[in-house]
């Protein structure tokens, strides 16, 4: 069984949660998901079965959508619900019109510092474990792109806000530094993850689905092909002895050309997914740095 689950994540359930669960249900080892989702957000998770595992990193690294509610004149020492409140502010002259003055200043690319409860590594540490036992810690900023922030609904002191973001963006990093520019503070009060790359959330499935379609063993009706995945990056079409240099792993000549570290989805006469290859300046070639064997990466859909 290989491909990939558009599933959704329900609140109160970790990211990892949701693997497990997917292990047990699809009795396989194999299974990992693409971009984490905090346990009170919800929303599409891309989960990857089986050799669809080896482009999770790729899917990770797709641009994702929210709709994000903020509540005004409060922060939290996590940035979202699940915090202590630490700071309030009285909101009353807060208008609509002040948050669309503030909100075009977050769009394009900026320094983010994430939040300190976060499960980035600090030191070999989760920083949300050095944080909760007391230390004084400091993330450094990373760089990030808001591609849209738009504000979709304002009732007082609450903003229901469209954000479509790069990777790596942290949604609870956004409030707190929107509240910080209007001068009342902000936290996350809940989040759904719309999209991940070229997964929506009007077509995920839940759990009860999946388990349902495992009983019945219609479960290939909910996989994608691995290669669903790359659809940002360009395909090549090979003739039969190209197809077979890609599968020994070696370097091949296309008349499409690349840009530097470019990557591209490369496929065989009949249209099945054979490996994903980056562009070589020096040689000017493609080489193929993961490579599947014919169908292990094309099941599903």
């Amino acid at each position: 069984m290989d491909g990939i689950l558009n599933l959704f994540k329900p609140s109160g359930m970790t990211s990892h949660d949701v693997v497990a669960q997917v292990r047990r249900l699809l009795r396989q080892r194999r299974v990992g998901h693409a971009g984490t989702l905090d346990p009170m957000a919800q929303g599409v998770l891309p989960i990857c079965v089986g050799q669809a595992t080896r482009v999770a990193k790729y899917l990770s690294e797709s641009g994702k959508a929210y709709r994000a509610t903020l509540i005004f004149g409060a922060v939290t020492d996590t940035y979202d619900a699940e915090g202590a409140i630490i700071h309030t502010a009285n909101t009353d002259t807060l208008t609509r019109e002040k948050l669309e003055e503030i909100l075009p200043q977050f769009a394009g690319e900026q320094m983010q510092v994430p939040p300190r409860y976060s499960a980035i590594k600090l030191h070999g540490k989760p920083a949300y474990s050095r944080a909760r036992a007391g230390e004084d810690i400091t993330l450094e900023a990373r760089p990030v792109t808001i591609y849209t922030l738009t504000l979709l609904n304002w009732q007082p002191p609450s903003a229901e806000l469209l954000i479509e973001c790069s990777k790596g963006t942290y949604i609870r990093s956004l409030a707190y530094d929107i509240g910080e520019r209007v001068g009342y503070g902000a936290y996350l009060a809940a989040l759904i993850r719309t999209r991940s790359g070229p997964f929506s959330l009007s077509e995920s499935i839940t759990l009860e689905q999946l388990a349902e379609a495992a009983t019945s063993g219609t479960v290939s009706a909910y996989l994608y092909p691995a290669d669903k995945a790359l659809e940002q990056y360009p395909a090549l079409h090979l003739d039969a002895q190209t197809a077979e240099r890609v599968r020994h792993g070696n370097a091949f000549q296309h008349d499409q050309r690349g840009g530097t570290g470019m990557l591209a989805r490369i496929y065989n006469e009949s249209g099945t997914f054979l490996a994903i290859a980056q562009w070589n300046d020096q040689d000017e070639r493609w080489q193929p740095i993961k490579v599947f064997s014919e169908g292990e990466a094309s099941s599903g859909r």
